[in-house]
């Protein structure tokens, strides 16, 4: 029995336009997969036997943009929303390992379908939402499995990217990968080496997002490694302490799984530990000690981070959440107040959540207790945010100081954060009568 999805009425009458026109069409790929799986659909792309001039044709009333000439696809602006329609193709010779060589349009449905990574992704449906499905697409979605369509070798010699793309993809769905396709994941993966940076650290991103990123790193750890080399020394490596009852890698892969799905706080944990190896040495009782671990292991992620071209606020993040990522949180509110005060709001409450994973990972951590310790602090950070946290939130400015009589420069600054520092301690509260008195105070006895 053939299997059927909802279309939604925009795509059906842009599906309808192109058979009015006497072209066959249908909504195809990811947009079918997920349809299938009951999610909703971010966006439909939809593959014709029209080729490009005869689609801008049919759209001549609607804003089209020929998205890529080369490839067939041609984008059609409907009510705001752009959808891209792409000629049926079949490519040839893959000598950079990403792009074809030779594109060449087609009439029909069957090879287009045949030249696409994945059968999950190689589904279409027509206006009427019945879905063509020539290679096991909707038997792999019940199984639960990512598999190439055809040869995988050949796919990935085709498209080196598409091994990064099958692990996104099943640590998104919490797929797993078939034998041989996997088989050719790890014999293929020196090809991601030619691979543009900023295509690596997106699907990157990805997995480290999904649902089963730390079972997906450690089974596919020798293709983190080609983008990640850094990371190598990690695995195996013991470290003969009494707090951890992993190895670093092992350890590492518990704090991904630890922390949310978030991609700044994932690449932290990913890279939080790299610089143990570096740094890793014995005392006179032979228990392993990694003193200055976080500076190694943030001038490392800087590196890595700057090299998959990740954009600098996503990097500066990181690479500072890294840095601190071994120091204690404040049980108290004064405490709590002067760490968010030299890291604001967003790294302290990263910073919480690392620890937590941090310290669960270790493998000899209380869970329960290391959660409650997180919440608490976490609870503590929101009191801390409603109080004073910073010199711009003062109630006084340099302006009140200079109106004392201050000389303007540098002086001026330093007795702010004398009195933000006042304000962090609960010595003074912050308003403008009492932080006047102080800083009149200040001057002084300077």
């Amino acid at each position: 029995m053939t299997a059927h999805i909802t279309i939604p009425p925009q795509v059906q009458a842009l599906l309808r336009q192109l058979n009015a026109a006497g072209f066959s069409a249908y909504a195809v790929g990811g947009c079918v997969r997920d349809s299938l799986l009951g999610c909703a659909p971010q966006d439909w792309d939809i593959c014709t036997s029209a080729a490009p001039e005869q689609t801008e044709a049919c759209f001549a009333a609607d804003r089209t943009i020929l998205t890529g000439a080369r490839y067939g696809t041609v984008t059609v602006v409907r009510g705001g929303v752009p959808y891209e329609i792409t000629t049926f193709r079949a490519e040839a010779g893959y000598a950079d390992s990403r792009h074809p060589d030779r594109v060449d349009f087609l009439r029909e449905l069957t090879p287009d379908l045949a030249r696409r990574d994945f059968t999950v992704n190689a589904m279409a449906a027509d206006a009427a939402g019945a879905v063509t499905d020539l290679f096991g697409g909707q038997d792999d979605l019940r199984r639960g499995v990512i598999r190439c369509v055809g040869d995988p070798a050949a796919r990935f010699s085709e498209d080196a990217l598409r091994m990064l793309r099958a692990l996104r993809f099943a640590a998104r769905l919490s797929f797993r990968i078939d034998g041989e396709t996997a088989a050719a994941i790890h014999a293929a993966r020196t090809r991601l080496r030619a691979v543009a940076p900023e295509r690596l650290h997106k699907e990157l991103s990805g997995i480290l997002c999904g649902r089963q990123a730390a079972a997906l790193l450690e089974e596919f750890s020798d293709v983190l490694f080609e983008l990640i080399p850094e990371l190598a020394p990690c695995q195996g490596f013991r470290q003969y302490n009494p707090h951890h009852a992993r190895d670093v890698w092992t350890h590492t892969l518990a704090v991904v799984d630890g922390v949310p799905p978030e991609e700044p706080l994932r690449l932290a944990a990913l890279l939080h530990d790299a610089g143990k190896p570096a740094t890793f040495f014995f005392d006179k009782n032979l228990v392993g000690h990694f003193y200055g671990h976080p500076a190694a292991g943030a001038a490392v992620t800087e590196e890595v981070l700057r090299r998959l071209r990740y954009d600098r606020a996503t990097a500066e993040f990181v690479t500072q959440l890294v840095a601190v990522h071994d120091r204690p949180i404040p049980d108290d509110l004064r405490g709590m107040r002067r760490m968010l005060a030299r890291l604001g709001a967003p790294v302290c409450r990263a910073l919480i959540l690392l620890r937590c994973a941090d310290a669960i990972g270790t493998g000899t951590a209380d869970a329960a207790e290391q959660t409650a310790r997180c919440e608490a602090a976490l609870s503590l950070l929101a009191q801390a945010e409603k109080g004073c946290s910073s010199v711009s939130a003062l109630a006084v400015s340099g302006r009140d100081l200079l109106a004392l009589g201050m000389t303007p420069g540098p002086a001026v600054g330093a007795v702010l954060r004398r009195l933000l520092d006042a304000v962090l301690d609960g010595s003074v509260p912050n308003d403008r009568a009492s932080l006047l008195k102080l800083a009149s105070e200040i001057g002084n006895n300077a």
